[in-house]
Formats: structure tokens, sequence, C-alpha cells
């Protein structure tokens, strides 16, 4: 599936610079034009968000605090969490046969119930999700909700907060070098090939797993790290350094 730049008329400039964006089917415009408040509010948070050093050094839990802060962000302006359960009704209607002298329709139904998937944040036509660095798999569980909403005439796009991949594991990198740690705790941060950010997101939109759902993939890169005070603004040289171990990346 191609890809769309309807967000380069719909985001704020300032969003549009410290963020890597990609969408489907013109996701930005259409969440624009038929979800004003929702996407202005969306618009607002992303404004608002900071990076930080302890965002990318610290270990969370099983939700970071990054994502718990977007999270909370999007509570307070009244989006709350959803799932899609899915009930199947079928209905046999057995028809009477006059000569015997029965009257009326017989009627046996069955259901079935699917519980589905939960999605972070619903408000008015829009589903959200953040997936800062959780498992690769999550992605294909919220396009599958958002493409079922959409299916159902629920929602009319989507919206996918991630982060991008080599820039913020090279910031965190530097970031953790310059606070001490271990060469072991330096390697481990954000180098997990299956986790959720911008590269595997990307492939499941071109390849349509969202089907006719519009979908906006937001993803935090390393401008959007702000410095705290008397952080430098760089935290390492251009050139790559070298761990005690003589490796050198």
């Amino acid at each position: 599936m191609e890809l769309t730049r309807g967000w380069s008329g719909a985001l704020p400039p300032g969003i549009a610079d410290r963020y890597e964006l990609r969408e489907t089917r013109n996701a930005a415009a259409v969440l624009a034009a038929t979800s004003p408040d929702e996407f202005a509010e969306i618009c607002a948070v992303l404004a608002d968000f900071a990076l930080t050093t302890a965002d990318l050094v610290e270990a969370g839990g099983n939700e970071s605090r990054l994502a718990a802060r977007l999270n909370t962000a999007f509570r307070a302006r009244g989006w709350r969490e959803g799932r899609v359960d899915t009930v199947v009704t079928s209905r046999l209607q057995v028809q009477p046969w006059a000569p015997a002298g029965e009257v009326g329709v017989t009627v046996r139904e069955s259901e079935v119930v699917n519980e589905g998937y939960k999605v972070d944040n619903v408000k008015g036509r829009v589903a959200l999700d953040v997936e800062w660095n959780a498992k690769d798999g999550n992605l294909d569980r919220d396009i599958s909700a958002y493409r079922a909403l959409y299916d159902a005439g629920l929602i009319d796009g989507a919206v996918l907060l991630t982060r991008t991949h080599d820039d913020l594991r090279d910031l965190a990198r530097e970031l953790a070098r310059a606070a001490g740690r271990s060469d072991d705790e330096v390697r481990s941060r954000l180098s997990t090939s299956t986790t959720t950010h911008l590269g595997k997101l990307e492939s499941r939109m071109t390849r349509g797993d969202a089907g006719g759902c519009p979908l906006l993939a937001v993803a935090i890169s390393r401008r959007c790290w702000v410095p705290a005070d008397g952080e430098p603004a760089r935290p390492e040289a251009e050139t790559p350094w070298m761990l005690t171990d003589g490796v050198s990346w």
C-alpha cells in the first residue's frame, strides 16, 4: 500500500519537525476533518511532550514511564481505554407446515462472543495506542483492532505512537555512557530488534494490514529529546567512541 503525506498540511510545523511521520489513506487529513477536536488534542499532547534522559537511560516496568506519561496526558483530556469484542449471533428459523397444523415460526439462536484486544485510548471516532518499546507483536494486535473498529463503522481512523530506532539507540547509548553506566548497560540501550519501532510499523502499513482504516504513525525521534538543566546539548562527540573491551561503534 502506498504511503501518503496528508500530515504535511494537517499537522503543525513544530510537530512535523520533531517526529517521524508515516500514514496510509491520508490519515492526518481525514482525522483533522472528521474529528477536529480529538485531532487538536493529539497535536497538543505531541507539542507538550519532551523526551528526557531518564526515558532513555532508566529501565521501565511493564509500562514504561514514557508510555504512562503519554497515556496520562490523553486520559486527562477525556480519552479512555477501550476493547474490541465481537458478538456473532446465528439464528435458525424453522418454517411451519400447514398440513400438519403447524403455525408460527420456530426460532433457535446461538451466540458466540469473542473477546478482543484493548486499545490504549479511544475518544469520539479515533483510536490511539502508545507503543514505545514493547514486543513488536503488539503492533499486529493494535492494527487488527483498528481494522475491526473501522470495518464496524465505529472509528474514522487511528493513530499509533511509537519511536524511531537507530537515532534513539545511539542517543540512549551516549546518555548511558555519560551517566557512568557499565559497557553492558550501554550496549543494552534500545538494542533489541524485536521491539516496537517505526521500521516494524511501516512494513505493516505498506502491506495493508490496516485495510481501509486510515492510520497515522507518529514516531518519537532524537529531535524530541530535551536535556535537563546542566546537561550538554550533545552528550558525546560526533566520532565513534570505544568501549573498554575495544569494541567501537
